[in-house]
C-alpha cells in the first residue's frame, strides 16, 4: 500500500512507491520505494524535495482564520 506522510516543515514522504507519474506531462519517475516531494516550492528538482525548505522561510503550521 502506498502511503503519504507529511514531515513537519518539510516534504511529503511517499513510501511503497515504485514509480511516480507526473499528472501534467505523464512522465514516469522510477523510485527505490520512497520519494520525498517538495512542499515549500523552493526545490530546484520539483516535484522532488532537494532540502530547499531548510533555507527558505517555510512553516507548515495552519494560519489563523481572520
Amino acid at each position: 500500500m502506498i502511503t503519504i506522510r507529511p514531515k513537519p516543515n518539510g516534504p511529503y514522504l511517499v513510501t511503497n512507491c515504485q514509480t511516480l507519474k507526473g499528472m501534467l506531462d505523464g512522465k514516469e519517475h522510477p523510485s527505490d520505494g520512497t520519494v520525498a516531494l517538495c512542499c515549500c516550492g523552493g526545490s530546484k528538482n520539483k516535484p522532488f524535495c532537494d532540502g530547499a525548505h531548510r533555507d527558505h522561510p517555510f512553516d507548515d503550521a495552519p494560519t489563523p482564520a481572520d
